[in-house]
């Protein structure tokens, strides 16, 4: 049986105000789909298809998405005399996804105590709903399994804003366009949990990372699982276009995945959708947006 993943998807996003005023920050879209689609094809490519999403702000928007996902993937006939659906062509994601409302203020610990009795006993991962990354789930799965501890983390270097310069004596001898190397490891999500993580938590309020992960380390618990590769998290509007030109450049590193989402309109190398279907979708954006406005 295939592990369970949850997906933290509660937050204010307040960096990305541009955009989550009327969503959360995991419906921001790069490439035509929700970063949280992009997310779960990762875990998907992989055989991870079970996930359960804690939300929180506008949580509504996220129920109203995956509601609509099955009937407007793919073609369809109305009969308008009888209001009748028939949905052909379908090719959607075989994805068991449970949307669980986890509270409006609950801190990232408390979301995920929040879910323990929804959760099989045993192994499970967990991600947040901003952050895209093309590491190697079965690999870190292996690592996890391998060293033992409550939990693991997904280590990386973090996204240097600015290139980088080697300089000698008064010439640039190389250039490096913002090198994602030499400033330390951070914490990447993309974990591993065993069921003993739920000894580290307690109630809404309760930090996953100021008070469970740390706690873990000082117990030796923590183990990181050390990834060079590609990671980047959507914290800005900066953060947010950065993802959508390589997605629209065919160069996204996070897509792991080989097939392509009817929905989108788009070729597998992550062409932009057709100006009839952008247009449509920024018809349906601005109801959606206006009813969250009012």
């Amino acid at each position: 049986m295939s592990l369970q993943v949850v997906i933290l998807a509660g937050g204010l996003g307040t960096r990305l105000s541009e955009e989550t005023v009327v969503k959360p920050k995991p419906m921001v879209e790069v490439g035509g789909e929700p970063i949280l689609w992009h997310i779960m094809k990762h875990y998907a490519h992989y055989s991870f298809r079970e996930f359960f999403v804690a939300l929180g702000y506008r949580g509504d928007f996220i129920k109203r998405y995956f509601l609509e996902y099955y009937t407007l993937y793919g073609s369809m006939s109305v009969n308008l005399g009888t209001g009748q659906v028939a949905v052909q062509q379908k090719a959607c994601e075989d994805w068991l996804v449970h949307l669980r409302e986890t509270g409006q203020d609950t801190n990232t610990g408390g979301r995920l105590k929040a879910l323990q009795p929804h959760l099989r006993e045993g192994t499970f991962m967990l991600t947040y709903g901003d952050g895209v990354s093309n590491v190697d789930l079965p690999r870190l799965l292996e690592f996890h399994r391998q060293h033992g501890r409550i939990a693991t983390v997904t280590a990386v270097r973090p996204p240097a804003r600015f290139g980088g310069l080697v300089i000698e004596g008064d010439l640039v001898a190389r250039f490096t366009e913002k090198p994602q190397t030499g400033e330390g490891w951070i914490n990447g999500g993309f974990f591993v949990f065993e069921p003993g993580i739920f000894d580290y938590l307690h109630g809404p309020e309760c930090s996953l990372e100021s008070f469970a992960l740390e706690a873990l380390a000082d117990d030796r618990e923590l183990a990181a699982y050390k990834h060079d590769g590609f990671w980047q998290c959507m914290d800005t509007l900066r953060d947010k276009n950065y993802l959508e030109n390589l997605w629209q450049q065919g160069t996204a590193p996070w897509r792991v995945w080989t097939d392509r989402s009817p929905r989108q309109g788009a070729s597998a190398s992550g062409s932009p959708p057709p100006p009839h279907f952008q247009q449509a979708r920024a018809r349906r954006q601005s109801r959606t947006d206006a009813g969250g406005a009012s």
